[in-house]
């Protein structure tokens, strides 16, 4: 009598084969990932940049402010910077994004917020002088290419 099915031999050795390329394919899924957050770093700071020099634009060079900043460039304004949730003759300006988009990196991913300093629920540390947005991550942390976030 024959019985079928595997030998001992050959499962230990197809067990090694998954575990050679297990090996193999893990690390690499997992540069693409960080690669894939890094990516999508530079696109949202695109965005927010893009937005704060439309909205400095047509505000006669005056950037939005630190504490108005979301609401700046979420809804419409008007010369002065106040704003509304509707537009019209008296806010014809913006909004400049449907939302503030998260921070996809660092201590701070998922989060949202703007501010001149780092905080609870804060992503992204904007400099009113200057106009200039950053991802709030820490003084340390870099990409996989070993560039700080904070110099993105």
């Amino acid at each position: 009598m024959r019985k079928n099915g595997f030998s001992l031999i050959e499962l230990v050795i197809v067990v090694v084969i998954i575990g050679i390329i297990g090996a193999i394919a893990i690390p690499r899924m997992s540069r693409g990932a960080a690669g894939a957050s890094d990516a999508s770093l530079s696109a949202n700071l695109s965005v927010l940049r893009s937005a704060i020099d439309l909205y400095t634009t047509e505000h006669g060079g005056t950037p939005p402010t630190v504490s108005g900043i979301v609401n700046q460039l979420t809804l419409y304004s008007n010369d002065a910077g106040a704003t509304s949730g509707s537009g019209g003759a008296s806010h014809p300006y913006g909004p400049y994004l449907r939302s503030v988009p998260k921070n996809p990196v660092g201590t701070f991913k998922g989060k949202s917020g703007i501010a001149a300093a780092s905080g609870a629920g804060i992503g992204w540390i904007y400099d009113e002088t200057k106009g200039n947005i950053n991802a709030n991550a820490g003084a340390t942390e870099k990409d996989i290419h070993e560039k700080l976030y904070t110099t993105y």
